[in-house]
């Protein structure tokens, strides 16, 4: 009785092997949540590695560079948004020891204190520093047009006429300037009725203020410091209402009326 006794508790146990080994082997076949993240972490790693390497020591994000990655972005907001008025603003150009430096792009207010020989005194653009000069960034007329005031620079994107060439010059033969004249008249179109110009208007002023708004975006994600440079958004200018009403319109500076496409002559 007893040797049979033995000889059950051996094959009881000799049939519980194999599941410990099953349990075994599951085991080292699962992948857990901590495995996943060191494979994870390996990886970005390894990314952000060969991103150093290949930017020339520029960026670990190969060049990808949103807000959130940026500490002076979570400082701001820890201090707290800047509202100053542009009277206010002017104080902050870098004349005034320990104090940022600061310009305005149609109405955002931005630190560009991390390039003081660009924006400081005696920097290139130090007359950006200070003001809000949204026109000059974009007619490119840095001594008139350093102001918030945007009215009528679409017109610097809308095409104007191209010359008469029906009048000869002095020089030009006049047989020669009848025979041109005549096939540029025959190629000319009908002129264009009072309807179909309002359209054509419509169409240009729209698509040069798609002009100007993303002329105006490619400033502002620089010095948001979305291209790579150390300057961030800190707040907003405070106006009073009806400000812009209040100052005279201004005409388009003489190198953003040379500027204009010259519209083509419809065949």
């Amino acid at each position: 009785m007893a040797k049979n006794t033995t000889t059950k508790s051996t094959s009881t146990s000799s049939a519980q092997k194999p599941t410990t080994t099953s349990s075994n082997n599951a085991s080292v076949g699962r992948l857990t949540l901590l495995d996943l993240l060191r494979v994870l972490g390996g990886m970005l790693l390894l990314s952000s590695l060969m991103s150093y390497l290949s930017t020339s020591g520029t960026s670990l994000t190969w060049g990808y560079n949103p807000w959130w990655t940026r500490a002076r972005e979570w400082r701001s907001l820890v201090k707290g948004e800047v509202r100053l008025t542009d009277e206010q603003l002017k104080e902050y150009d870098g004349s005034v020891p320990g104090k940022p430096i600061y310009l305005a792009l149609n109405g955002t207010i931005y630190d560009v204190s991390a390039s003081p020989k660009t924006y400081g005194p005696g920097g290139s653009y130090h007359f950006f520093a200070g003001h809000d000069a949204a026109r000059a960034f974009l007619t490119g007329c840095f001594a008139e047009d350093i102001t918030p005031d945007l009215r009528g620079v679409e017109e610097m994107y809308i095409p104007k006429d191209a010359p008469s060439t029906d009048t000869p010059s002095d020089s030009e033969d006049p047989v020669v300037a009848a025979k041109r004249s005549a096939k540029a008249h025959d190629k000319r179109r009908a002129p264009l009725t009072k309807a179909q110009l309002k359209i054509r208007r419509e169409q240009e002023l729209r698509n040069a203020r798609k002009q100007m708004k993303e002329g105006l975006e490619g400033w502002h994600a620089l010095f948001r410091g979305d291209k790579g440079k150390p300057y961030h958004k800190v707040g907003e200018v405070v106006r009073e209402e009806g400000w812009l009403e209040r100052l005279p319109r201004r005409k388009l500076c003489k190198q953003a009326e040379e500027s204009r496409p010259v519209r083509k002559e419809e065949e």
